[in-house]
């Protein structure tokens, strides 16, 4: 790790994360080993040791990977006022972009070990949830705002968001559909529980062209 020779060890913990999530991309999780991450690293496995063990590394930029999706998908919502515009931003970027978008395929090489591991299965509600949340306020400002008339709770139709991006996410990481494909269903879905159909742009959920 370059920043071994200078800038703390914050700065090569961040490199080894980095680097575990390479072996994790070029691997898989059943398959990866401690070498693998280091010499994705440079160093020896036993300078790996030093930050964790393996399924310690792994959580940890598992758990990284959550809050930089959740992120992001938070910030993007928030840089609109009009619930309308807010909704079509979400589904904008909650579609993977294709089968290389690693950060989408980082969390899923994770998912299956949230069957059989409780610390596992507990950053994956928690990711579920903050998905969820996003969504739901969205609905209850476009209702408050006038422009969305919801037949069922809006919680529940943010899950049911948040249910069909999982399951198409699979579809784009394997490439049986395209982003576009994806975002059009999705689309049509937030059309058919929102009751919105602007005029100018028939085919989308927001204002925004």
């Amino acid at each position: 790790m370059a920043a071994k020779k200078g800038g703390g060890k914050e700065a090569r913990r961040a490199e080894l994360g980095a680097a575990v999530q390479r072996a994790l991309l070029a691997r898989g999780l059943e398959g990866l080993r401690l070498r693998d991450i280091a010499d994705e690293a440079g160093v020896t496995p036993a300078a790996v040791l030093y930050y964790g063990d393996l399924d310690a590394l792994v959580h940890e930029t598992y758990q990284r990977a959550i809050e930089r999706y959740s992120q992001e998908r938070e910030e993007a919502a928030d840089r609109f006022a009009d619930a309308r515009d807010k909704l079509r931003s979400c589904i904008d970027h909650g579609v993977a972009t294709g089968p290389d978008d690693a950060l989408t395929r980082l969390m899923f090489e994770y998912w299956p070990r949230c069957l059989r591991d409780a610390r596992a299965a507990a950053l994956d509600s928690a990711l579920t949830e903050r998905q969820i949340a996003v969504y739901t306020s969205v609905l209850v400002l476009g209702q408050a705002q006038g422009h969305f008339t919801l037949e069922d709770p809006p919680r529940l139709l943010a899950a049911n968001f948040v249910a069909m991006e999982d399951g198409y996410q699979m579809e784009v990481l394997a490439g049986r559909r395209t982003r576009t494909e994806v975002i059009g269903a999705l689309r049509g879905y937030a059309r058919a529980v929102t009751g919105h159909r602007p005029a100018d742009h028939p085919d989308l959920p927001g204002t925004q062209g």
